[in-house]
């Protein structure tokens, strides 16, 4: 996917999860933070990050945060995209274009299924494929990790998967690494043993986990290539 009015800024601050300073051409703006995720190891004061203007007049803030660089330690660093907004959309748009499942003949967005209503609904053929997608942004030490905050919500969905592949559907999670540079993906256990568990038992019943990282630049995300997944 690609961005449209997008501006370099310095992070300045979090005032809370939905807002962040950032410094713009020497004036610091307010801006809206398209994650409402912790973002500790990302959104530090001094970093560079890059935001976009708002179409809407009417909105109290100007402009979102879309993206931060991040230092790699080496002298180098990575572009990571903390839109939340955005695997879903470019997860639709590379399924759609084949990226996942070759001979794609539908996807539709926002599929309900029991009392979770799912990102993605596919069809290859006969196949009749539920997908949720999860974004990710955090990296410890070379693997992605998910969630970065509890997220009871996402121990429902990967619950009512299980329910689809129970009821004679495909059933998928594909975690979306909003960067390059991780070598595997794994649930957070730490923040959330729970989801780590049920992470693993969907997988024994018949749920597919898939990871891919992305292509990232102040105004783009790609999707990209496969990540080993480890669940253990």
């Amino acid at each position: 996917m690609k961005y449209e009015g997008m501006k370099a800024g310095i992070f300045r601050g979090r005032p809370n999860r939905f807002l962040a300073d950032v410094e713009l051409d020497g004036r610091v703006e307010r801006c809206h933070v398209k994650n409402t995720g912790r973002l500790r190891e990302l959104l530090l004061p001094g970093v560079s990050v890059w935001v976009q203007k708002s179409r809407n007049p009417d909105r109290k803030t100007g402009w979102s945060l879309i993206a931060v660089e991040k230092p790699d330690g080496k002298g180098g660093s990575t572009v990571v995209n903390i839109d939340s907004q955005a695997p879903n959309e470019e997860a639709a748009r590379w399924i759609r274009e084949g990226g996942l499942f070759p001979g794609v003949t539908l996807v539709k967005r926002e599929k309900t299924f029991g009392k979770s209503r799912f990102d993605l609904y596919v069809e290859v053929g006969e196949r009749k494929i539920f997908v949720e997608v999860k974004g990710v942004t955090l990296d410890v030490d070379g693997t992605a990790r998910f969630p970065d905050a509890p997220t009871e919500r996402g121990v429902r969905h990967v619950e009512e998967l299980e329910r689809c592949v129970e009821a004679g559907y495909e059933a998928c999670l594909l975690f979306v690494i909003q960067m390059k540079g991780v070598m595997s993906f794994g649930p957070n256990e730490n923040t959330h043993p729970e989801f780590a568990e049920a992470l693993r038992r969907a997988h024994g019943m018949g749920v597919q986990i898939l990871a891919y990282d992305c292509i990232v630049t102040a105004d783009s995300m790609t999707i990209d290539a496969p990540v080993p997944v480890r669940l253990s």
